[in-house]
């Protein structure tokens, strides 16, 4: 069974709305991602982007388990570095971006471990809906940036089974 590792890269998040001590955080569109990799006939990896995501995160950070988050990822600007593939991708073969155009995120909680937080949440791709569980990295900072708002930064990673979205 193939599998898609899903890097959900909510990276650079802007200026937070708020300073109190829960904040929210938007992505910042230019340092946003979305990647994954996938095995190929058993004998290589694939990997590719999706790199239009808007994020959102609350942060509370006196208790993390009342943060969450909220993704939305458009699946038409997949890139894999190959034309042909990616436009295959795009197909009702695979992803059907004609009829489903974004995949979504949205946490239903999140926990602290020893290695950072853990978010779990439901992921909806290809008009499936399942559960998954995010391993975070992050958040590092806020620090000050060029523009004089501060900025953060985090990831998160999962490993999904694409047939179980149909895909």
């Amino acid at each position: 069974m193939k599998r898609i590792a899903t890097l959900a890269g909510i990276l650079a998040l802007a200026a937070p709305l708020t300073l109190a001590q829960t904040s929210t955080w938007k992505s910042d569109p230019a340092h946003s991602e979305v990647d994954f990799s996938v095995t190929h006939l058993t004998i290589s990896q694939v990997h590719g982007r999706f790199g239009h995501v808007t994020a959102t995160v609350t942060l509370d950070e006196g208790d993390i388990t009342k943060s969450s988050v909220t993704a939305s990822i458009d699946v038409t600007g997949i890139d894999t570095g190959e034309d042909a593939r990616n436009n295959h991708l795009k197909t009702d073969s695979f992803f059907d971006v004609a009829k489903f155009p974004t995949a979504t995120f949205t946490s239903t909680s999140v926990t602290k471990t020893g290695d950072g937080p853990s978010i779990a949440g439901n992921l909806t791709l290809h008009g499936v809906t399942k559960p998954v569980v995010l391993t975070a990295q992050g958040p590092a900072g806020p620090f000050p940036g060029m523009d004089h708002k501060q900025h953060a930064g985090c990831s998160a990673s999962t490993t999904i089974s694409r047939t179980a979205f149909g895909i």
